[in-house]
């Protein structure tokens, strides 16, 4: 966008659904900080995106010139694998629903957030944007990512159809402030940091990590995420269609074994026992690197590491443990 295009979004209304989330509470935080304030927020109680008529009438009602779609039920490898009807329905709902209020209700741009599993088991590492749909999906999340495929192919589908100007974004393996820490259905970083806390605090003498240990996975802080959400979506559009994709990878730009992260989590922690790998228990891919090269030629860059990324998010979880006990 040029400067003067920017200064007018300033003031203008940018709906950012799932505020409360943790990547779209990052987003609300990264468009504060660049001077946005025209920020329109609901939590579910207030609006239902499941609800086609309800976001209807919020879209007609609030005319957002720009959405941040960040809105999405979410879960690690056990909640994805249990509640496979819950990840795909209530995505698929959610995201139709907005896209087709935005595209009604003539939204300048909308900016589609997803997942790396959308992309095959066993794609190239690094995985490029060209991999998507090429092979076959990680059993253990499919549905999931299936919703999130359908997410990328609806903003493509609305471009070519109406000329609109949708955009997706696809994360790697993003933690931080506001993740969920629940054991049962939280992703890696902060089910090992509630782990090793809990393990801490009891005095235990080993700690259970799910799998072997072995696959390698990359992490991405999410104040980064929302700094390159809020990059890409400032790009001129003309600048966008240039880059020949419907989606964009944002990743950090390296990974790390599993059983390395949890030995890291553990001394941020300061946890000092012994750490015992289930080999009974699923590993998920083996590998999930982003090809972010893109992302990068464009002159995006993660700002933060993930040792101090860890130490920022323990620090994060401690401050909140009053609260987060009660999940």
């Amino acid at each position: 966008m040029s400067d003067a295009s920017v200064r007018d979004m300033h003031q203008a209304p940018i709906f950012v659904a799932g505020h409360r989330g943790m990547v779209g509470s990052a987003i609300v935080r990264a468009l504060q900080a660049q001077g946005y304030r025209n920020l329109l927020t609901r939590s579910r109680g207030e609006l239902d995106l499941t609800d086609q008529a309800a976001v209807r009438a919020f879209f007609a009602r609030e005319k957002p010139r720009w959405v941040f779609l960040a809105a999405a039920k979410v879960g690690g490898i056990q909640a994805n694998n249990v509640y496979r009807a819950d990840f795909i329905v209530e995505n698929l709902l959610i995201q139709t629903n907005v896209i087709q209020a935005a595209h009604q209700n003539h939204v300048e741009r909308l900016m589609f957030l997803g997942s790396s599993c959308i992309y095959p088991k066993f794609a190239p590492q690094p995985i490029p944007e060209s991999a998507l749909l090429t092979g076959t999906l990680e059993p253990t999340n499919q549905p999931y990512a299936i919703a999130k495929i359908a997410g990328i192919e609806m903003c493509d589908a609305y471009n070519r159809q109406y000329g609109t100007d949708f955009r997706a974004a696809m994360p790697t393996n993003l933690y931080g402030p506001g993740d969920n820490f629940d054991l049962n259905n939280s992703h890696v970083i902060p089910a090992l940091i509630r782990k090793f806390h809990d393990a801490r605090q009891a005095n235990a003498p080993t700690v259970t990590v799910w799998g072997t240990g072995t696959p390698r996975r990359e992490f991405l802080h999410v104040d980064d995420m929302a700094a390159a959400s809020l990059f890409l979506m400032e790009l001129e559009s003309t600048r966008w269609q240039s880059l020949g994709t419907p989606h964009v990878n944002v990743g950090y730009g390296d990974d790390v074994s599993i059983a390395k992260l949890a030995h890291q989590v553990a001394e941020t922690v300061g946890y000092r026992g012994e750490l015992v790998f289930d080999t009974s228990k699923p590993d998920g891919t083996p590998r999930k690197l982003m090809d972010s090269s893109l992302l990068r030629g464009l002159g995006w860059h993660p700002a933060l590491d993930l040792q101090n990324g860890l130490q920022g998010t323990y620090a994060w979880f401690e401050h909140n443990l009053t609260q987060l006990r009660a999940v």
